[in-house]
């Protein structure tokens, strides 16, 4: 206890309650080439549906990424993605002006470097990276008379041809005309009983999209915005600004799917945002912003805010004492200059780096989709044995097992020479062929997303100490045929490689059927279920250890420790994850040098439990006067 200076007594606490975390051991991990999302980015994904959402749908480019992904999201619903960009400006959002398209990576990269309004790029930029962003459109209606509004025409209408089918508006001369219309909004001649689009304003005309009827000299034209009819309501002054004596803050703002890419329907409102301010200070009812700036960064899922629109000289101020300018026309912008960019080996690998450090992210499977030998590679010697607490899930060249009868098992076994022994890394035998509802095609596919995911059934089912592989845990889904499935000598000349073969049987489905490592040496460690019994036992008993930190290395903390440990190896001894332990933290490994160099030591022996991979059946036949007693044992 602490010296105290005078009578008194001191109350302490000691917390002895230490015990081994769960750690959770069915987490995906993948990196890819999508249409949509934040890049170079951990974004956490539960299904199909979210990653659709988040990613966009699979394409003719993508989709052996995009199903290895949405394979493994058939088994779990834990799954880790980033995106891959070509970070030299190749890949780029869709910008509201033609000639601002930037790359912004993803939230941080827009707090960090676009946050500040710059008109170059436009007042919007596509929320993501890409070509899909060009299927934006975006528009803000900036007051109330740009809502809607009466022209003024000094000499009437005097349309160029009065008859039925006219499609031009003489205007030359009517000032007012030309400044308060913008093209795109909708005008009506006859009382507002029916409007149309203007395609064009110039100097000398209105170009209308459809046809006008019979004008008379005499008929007004009135002008609407062309999105009023969804808002109902034209913006005008908030409460908020009126009781800070401002004026004329509100606008309106609409997202749609111009194209149909997002929706599958062509201009598509995803997105609306009523009654918005123009004042940087402004706050609703709640107390949250409604600047319109942080509303749209804060919400929309398709655009960020990056400037004012033209003639928005004072929006952006505090809304005390402040008339913001009334523009009259409506701002329209289709979206425009996204790319995907080119993505090849090193854009791969950058963006399957955010998953190399285990403190700063938690995986435990990750799955390469269709990688290469550099990117295999990589995976297994920069990422899984670094970590040493994650499994890589390969799967072999496209060409080794498409259109490549007869010689499946050489290509695959020399793929599979090119990359290293290691236990952190399992290889599967091919592709599957499945239906992409997407897109109404059927796909080869790797299997690697469904090896992954066959682990993660086993975690939930049993341990993962337990194999995936076999009829109990090891069947495939959603498949329709394998691109290859090998007979028995085939899987011999495989197995022998450290490649697990997946095998359609008859009545029986499609199933794994091996649980090997990449490990080439003989090992215990060339099982999966003894990779992952030891991935998980190093990771929680590592965490747990963590408690013995800066504590005295004497008798009481390595007592402690053993009595933290045992109980847990106990636990993990019923589940059949292994069949025998021992724990040994004393003075025979805590020596005096030991203790010296401020370490501590604590031995722990374990006898792994084995599946089972051979199984050998004995019939023996036997005359009808022999005793069974007298024969078994002796076969």
């Amino acid at each position: 206890m602490a010296f105290q200076l005078s009578a008194g007594v001191n109350v302490s606490e000691v917390d002895l309650t230490t015990i081994i975390p769960s750690v959770a051991t069915s987490i995906g991990a993948f990196a890819g080439p999508f249409t949509w999302g934040p890049t170079n980015e951990v974004t956490f994904i539960t299904d199909e549906t979210r990653l659709v959402d988040r990613f966009g749908k699979p394409n003719d480019n993508n989709y052996e990424y995009w199903f290895s992904a949405g394979n493994y999201l058939s088994y779990s619903n834990n799954l880790r993605v980033v995106r891959a960009a070509n970070t030299s400006y190749s890949t780029l959002n869709a910008s509201a002006n033609t000639n601002g398209a930037i790359l912004i990576q993803n939230e941080d990269d827009y707090e960090s470097n676009h946050a500040i309004a710059n008109t170059t790029n436009g007042p919007f930029v596509a929320k993501c990276p890409g070509a899909l962003g060009n299927s934006l459109r975006i528009s803000i209606c900036p007051s109330s008379t740009a809502f809607s509004s009466n022209l003024t025409v000094t000499d009437s209408l005097r349309a160029n041809a009065v008859t039925a089918g006219a499609t031009v508006i003489n205007v030359q001369g009517n000032a007012d005309a030309r400044a308060n219309l913008a093209n795109n909004d909708l005008i009506s001649v006859d009382g507002g009983s029916s409007y149309i689009r203007v395609a064009e304003v110039n100097a000398t005309a209105i170009i209308v999209s459809t046809a006008l009827g019979t004008v008379a000299n005499s008929t007004p034209i009135l002008r609407k915005w062309q999105y009023a009819d969804q808002f109902g309501i034209a913006p005008g002054t908030s409460t908020y600004a009126t009781n800070k004596s401002g004026a004329n803050d509100e606008i309106h703002i609409i997202v749609l799917d111009e194209d149909g890419d997002f929706t599958g329907t062509a201009n598509n409102v995803v997105e609306k945002y009523s009654f918005v301010s123009k004042a940087v200070d402004a706050k609703n009812n709640d107390g949250s912003s409604n600047y319109y700036a942080s509303v749209i960064n804060q919400n929309s899922e398709y655009v960020w805010w990056t400037g004012h629109q033209p003639g928005a000289t004072n929006w952006g101020s505090n809304a005390q004492s402040v008339t913001f300018n009334e523009i009259r026309v409506p701002f329209y912008a289709s979206m425009s200059g996204g790319a995907d960019g080119t993505i090849g080996s090193s854009e791969i690998i950058n963006a399957y780096n955010k998953f190399a450090d285990s403190d700063s992210v938690d995986v435990t499977l990750i799955i390469s989709g269709p990688a290469n030998n550099t990117i295999a590679s990589h995976l297994i010697s920069n990422i899984a044995e670094v970590r040493k607490d994650a499994l890589v899930f390969l799967s072999p060249l496209r060409a080794s097992v498409i259109n490549n009868a007869g010689s499946e098992v050489t290509s695959i076994v020399s793929y599979r020479d090119t990359l290293t022994s290691s236990s952190f890394a399992v290889m599967d035998s091919g592709y599957k062929y499945q239906f992409d509802k997407y897109n109404n095609v059927y796909r080869y596919v790797p299997l690697n997303g469904d090896i992954a995911g066959l682990c993660t059934r086993t975690d939930l089912e049993r341990d993962p100490w337990f194999s995936p592989g076999g009829l109990n845990r090891g069947t495939i889904k959603n498949v329709i045929k394998l691109a290859f499935s090998p007979t028995k000598s085939e899987r011999d000349s495989l197995y022998i490689k450290g490649i697990n073969p997946v095998v359609s049987f008859q009545g029986e489905g499609t199933v794994l059927f091996g649980d090997k490592t990449m490990l080439s040496r003989p090992s215990v460690f060339d099982r999966i279920n003894v990779r992952r019994l030891f991935n998980v036992l190093e990771k929680s008993i590592s965490r747990a250890a963590r408690s013995s930190l800066f504590e005295f290395n004497d008798q009481f903390t390595r007592a402690q420790f053993v009595a933290l440990i045992e109980p847990f190896l106990r636990d993990v001894q019923g589940r059949r994850g292994i069949t025998d332990f021992r724990v040994v933290c004393d003075e025979t490994n805590n020596t005096s040098a030991v203790i010296d160099r401020n370490e501590f030591v604590g031995d722990i022996y374990i006898k792994p439990a084995r599946s089972v991979n051979f199984i050998q059946l004995n019939f023996v036949a036997v005359r009808t006067g022999v005793s069974f007693d007298e024969i078994v044992g002796r076969v």
